[in-house]
């Protein structure tokens, strides 16, 4: 599935995510990330946001994640809202 409509989810606030999923500038899934944490834990948070996109099946689309010490269910359970955003 390929992203056709820009859409967000998460907040800003400590422990959160903001993703924001918008439609591929090329081939493939691109994901670039901001992090309090990035040295520590941003292969992680790529990790999860990728898998998180694979498992529903999208295949082309540009993630933009900002990242303020979010775990890894509150990484996936935002980018799964912001996927659902998307289809509407």
């Amino acid at each position: 599935m390929k992203i056709e409509k820009p859409a967000q989810a998460g907040t800003l606030e400590s422990n959160d995510i903001y993703v924001q999923l918008l439609p591929a500038e090329g081939e493939g899934i691109e994901i670039r990330l901001k992090s309090v944490v990035i040295k520590q834990f941003g292969n992680q948070i790529r990790k999860v946001a990728a898998q998180t996109l694979s498992e529903m099946g999208v295949t082309e689309c540009l993630c933009l994640l900002d990242d303020k010490g979010a775990l890894d269910y509150t990484i996936a359970a935002r980018v799964e809202s912001a996927v659902k955003r998307s289809l509407c």
